[in-house]
């Protein structure tokens, strides 16, 4: 059989194509993005899509296993809060065929804004969960997550986290499993979720629960490893790999890969066997609190923390104190937090707002969130996907109610406008706020790395799709003064904001400009220059924020390695110190 280094995001996207799956729906959200970024690899087999955002793609990919077919949805884990709603009401309906949700959680927050453990929300919706430690098992084990799913009539869950995700190990490939089409026959008790039928479907999803519990002590994803009776560990995902890093040769092991419901038989046995049982898991004490709830005494987050992500250092000092043997290096290494790229179309847009008026700016996640660091500091607020049209509704109506004359800026992307922008586009006009709606419109989803979205003109599957213009849908709702503007003109920026402010009809701003790494899209070559003979040294071009400018012997350089020419810098300068080149 061929063997390929895959990371867990590839391996997931090769075990959906071999268990048979026919649809596939996600959102882009790193860690879990390249899991659809791989699968137009099988797109002969299946089909594949970005979907506006993860409510949606868990009712696409649902409405699939409705129907008949295998299908995959995938998220980052605050996308699970987004799909959350028909996730919960799929677990009461049942399935036709397998219908896996995949959760990727972000300990250390390493590209999210908080550090959710989503295992609980198999606890809370009643379906399974599944929990791959490597790439082998991230693939293969979907093969079982399809056939727990057909088999007690659930979605299952299945949870990666960023280790996983994106380490990289030895897979062996197989072959497709054609499922035969389960047809779709028409049962309104099961698939329509009125009160009086999830009434009678609950105690189904009880039942189905007892029964997959009894499975979990004979599945072949639960395994013993005994090696002595002086320690044991239970564990799952990346900690197992951790702790057989940590823990001595001796050590035996209950290895999980499904972790709801937990197999309770198979842990007392595994307890019975070891004079110290530990349960090694990564931030909550999920698995740690139901083994203490069923009377079997362990050792958990007394000693390992619930909070950021575990390494083998990080476990074997919390478990034993040991320390590695590091040599601290004589000079410090300078802190880089991320910065727009060179070029950025948001730039403009954010120094224009950092100048300085009375006014609020609240933001959203994306690129933009960047707006928000220095120098710029330009955004007050970033809270969620969509966040920034509705926080902002927010603040402008206790402004109202507290008599203050702040007027509110709400700032998301194009990608996001599409997520969850519109419904907030629709509550600003609808109630009367006092909110400036603001679409940063570069094109493409940029944050996590250039997926497409229905504004873009492409589909997932490389195919032209209807570009869906963010003016219309505002006119639509009756914004009456839609003001496009290009944000690296920095006069034509200021009038708009200006003109925004003084409008008195509902007024909205789209910056538009291209992200310069969209690779399809030609860019020009012309980089800036700084002339030294000019440069009087007042530092205005550093405000700016762009990571090519540099100061250095009293006055501005562009490092051309970095340099796009946008010439935002060159606006700013007071002196014409700076200027494009045209190569």
């Amino acid at each position: 059989m061929e063997r390929c280094l895959m990371s867990g995001n590839e391996a997931i996207a090769r075990g959906a194509y071999e268990a048979g799956a026919r649809v596939c729906a996600a959102y882009p959200g790193t860690p879990s993005t390249e899991i659809f970024e791989n699968l137009p690899l099988y797109k002969s087999d299946l089909y594949c899509e970005w979907a506006p955002n993860e409510k949606v793609a868990a009712e696409v990919a649902y409405g699939a296993a409705v129907a008949g077919v295998r299908s995959l949805c995938a998220m980052k884990h605050v996308g699970l809060n987004v799909a959350a709603d028909p996730v919960f009401t799929a677990a009461y309906n049942g399935v036709n065929a397998g219908f896996v949700v995949v959760t990727a959680d972000d300990p250390s927050m390493h590209s999210s804004q908080n550090e959710q453990d989503n295992r609980y929300y198999a606890r809370m919706a009643r379906i399974a969960l599944i929990e791959p430690s490597d790439s082998q098992e991230c693939k293969d084990f979907l093969q079982e997550a399809y056939s727990i799913s057909e088999r007690f009539d659930m979605p299952v869950l299945y949870r990666t986290t960023t280790r996983v995700s994106h380490s990289k190990s030895l897979v062996t490939l197989g072959n497709r499993t054609e499922i035969p089409v389960n047809p779709y026959k028409k049962n309104a008790q099961k698939y329509i979720c009125a009160p009086a039928n999830a009434y009678k479907n609950h105690p189904k999803v009880e039942e189905n629960l007892e029964l997959l519990e009894e499975y979990s002590n004979v599945c072949p994803l639960n395994r013993v490893e005994l090696n002595g009776g002086k320690i044991g560990v239970i564990t799952a995902s990346v900690a197992y790999q951790y702790a057989k890093d940590v823990f001595p040769e001796d050590t035996s092991f209950l290895k999980l890969g499904l972790t709801y419901p937990l197999p309770m038989q198979l842990i007392r046995e595994f307890a019975s066997k070891v004079e110290k049982l530990y349960v090694i898991e990564e931030l909550e004490p999920f698995m740690e609190e139901q083994i203490k709830a069923a009377g079997i005494d362990c050792i958990g987050k007394e000693l390992v923390s619930r909070m950021y992500e575990l390494n083998p250092q990080r476990l074997r000092e919390m478990l034993f104190g040991t320390k590695p043997d590091t040599k601290k290096l004589p000079v410090e290494a300078v802190s880089r937090p991320p910065a727009l790229c060179p070029g950025c179309p948001h730039r403009g847009f954010f120094y224009t707002m950092s100048k300085g008026r009375d006014y609020v700016v609240t933001g959203d996640i994306g690129c933009y969130t960047l707006g928000g660091s220095a120098p710029l500091n330009a955004l007050d607020s970033c809270v969620c996907m969509g966040g920034g049209f509705t926080v902002g509704m927010g603040m402008a109506k206790a402004f109202e109610q507290t008599g203050q004359k702040k007027k509110v800026f709400g700032v998301l992307g194009d990608s996001t406008f599409f997520h969850s922008g519109m419904t907030g586009a629709a509550e600003i006009l609808y109630n009367k706020g006092s909110v400036i709606p603001v679409v940063l419109d570069n094109s493409i989803t940029g944050m996590t790395g250039h997926q497409d979205n229905p504004g873009s003109g492409f589909t997932l599957q490389g195919d032209l799709a209807e570009s869906i213009k963010i003016e219309d849908v505002l006119s639509a709702y009756g914004y009456k003064n839609i003001i496009i503007v290009d944000p690296q003109d920095l006069t034509a920026m200021q009038k708009a904001v200006d003109d925004a402010l003084a409008s008195e009809s509902p007024a909205a701003i789209i910056t538009r400009r291209p992200c310069l790494l969209i690779k399809r899209i030609k860019h020009s070559t012309g980089l800036c220059e700084v002339s030294t003979d000019k440069c009087i040294g007042c530092k205005k071009c550093l405000k700016v924020g762009c990571p090519a400018i540099v100061f250095k012997d009293k006055k501005s350089n562009i490092y051309p390695t970095q340099c796009v020419g946008c010439t935002v810098c060159a606006q700013v300068c007071p002196v014409g110190a700076i200027a494009r080149k045209e190569s």
